[in-house]
């Protein structure tokens, strides 16, 4: 893995308050959202004379803390890497359920989403289908891991999820030997959810991976950032980061998963299969059909950065794609 320097990552600083944002839409955000790549706006950061982290006093009235973590364990693979501040994370999202703005999608999820009481049913090709409470899996081990993340629209960012391997979980349904893909699916409520009423996708939302990419170690269900449970625009109360992926693969809000013989057809398949295929590997090489992926802006930063093959985790994910001269692996 290449470590990102910490010159080139954003500055890690409180949340001190809640943005305000505008909802309404206009012609370029929708252009932008779709998929045509644009400069996003530059998000204002407070300046401390010592960044620290949030405490219950500071973080939005309604977030609640995770459980303590009792035996913490860093990330096995991947070196901890300055973070994205907090206010970025939180406030800019891409949540099409709620809006095409990513600003507005963040307050909208915020102020609508139930996370509680939540279950995931996980089934498909297993030995031992179950319906999990929310509470359940809150009681798996927890740990942190500082991922990047890169968006396919050319921003990315440095997110220190609190989370456990989906193998963990996968392993206690205990696959069958025909269970060659694994199939999510995310919340599609529309009294909850105002995009889905208004916008003309194939919903609800699913992603999948290859069962190996899902059993691999860096493969997380997050459920909390920067030492919190995570917030509704951030994919409440499960969500899936794949890091060495672009950032759609990662589905927020998790209420089904099942093992599957046949490869799924993901959300963005079905949305654009001539632009967005199954598997969505970050390679600097392959451009997305619309534009470069060479570069990428770090949220909060003005200037360009290289991108990097597999978002730079390419000695442990590698060996999971054989041959990397073939350009379907990306896209």
């Amino acid at each position: 893995m290449i470590p990102i320097r910490a010159s080139e990552i954003t500055p890690e600083h409180i949340y001190l308050s809640r943005r305000k944002f505008m909802v309404g839409l206009g012609a370029a955000a929708l252009l932008a959202a779709c998929g045509r790549l644009a400069e996003t706006p530059e998000l204002p950061v407070e300046e401390l004379d010592s960044p620290t982290m949030p405490d219950a006093t500071t973080l939005p009235e309604g977030t609640a803390a995770p459980e303590p973590l009792s035996t913490p364990r860093p990330t096995p693979t991947v070196k901890p890497d300055v973070k994205t501040a907090f206010d970025a994370v939180t406030g800019y999202v891409n949540y099409y359920e709620f809006s095409l703005d990513k600003e507005a999608a963040a307050v909208l999820a915020d102020e609508s989403l139930q996370v509680s009481p939540w279950t995931v049913t996980v089934g498909g090709l297993v030995n031992k289908p179950r319906v999990f409470d929310i509470e359940e899996l809150l009681k798996f081990e927890q740990e942190e891991r500082v991922y990047r993340m890169r968006c396919v629209e050319g921003w990315s960012m440095v997110i220190p999820w609190l989370g456990f391997p989906l193998s963990r979980l996968l392993k206690e349904v205990e696959p069958l030997s025909n269970a060659k893909y694994v199939r999510f699916q995310t919340l599609a409520d529309p009294d909850q959810m105002p995009g889905l009423a208004e916008m003309t996708f194939p919903w609800p939302y699913i992603e999948g991976l290859r069962l190996d990419e899902a059993m691999h170690d860096l493969t997380l269900i997050a459920t909390g950032l920067y030492g919190w449970s995570l917030r509704p625009s951030n994919g409440a109360p499960l969500r899936l980061v794949v890091p060495w992926k672009y950032g759609f693969k990662s589905l927020k809000s998790i209420v089904r998963i099942d093992l599957v013989e046949e490869q799924p057809t993901t959300f963005w398949m079905a949305s654009g299969a001539g632009e967005y295929g199954f598997w969505a590997n970050v390679n600097p090489e392959v451009p997305h059909r619309r534009w470069s992926q060479a570069t990428e802006r770090r949220i909060g930063e003005t200037r360009r950065i290289p991108t990097l093959l597999f978002n730079g985790y390419a000695e442990e994910v590698a060996d999971l794609y054989p041959d990397l001269t073939n350009r379907d692996w990306f896209f």
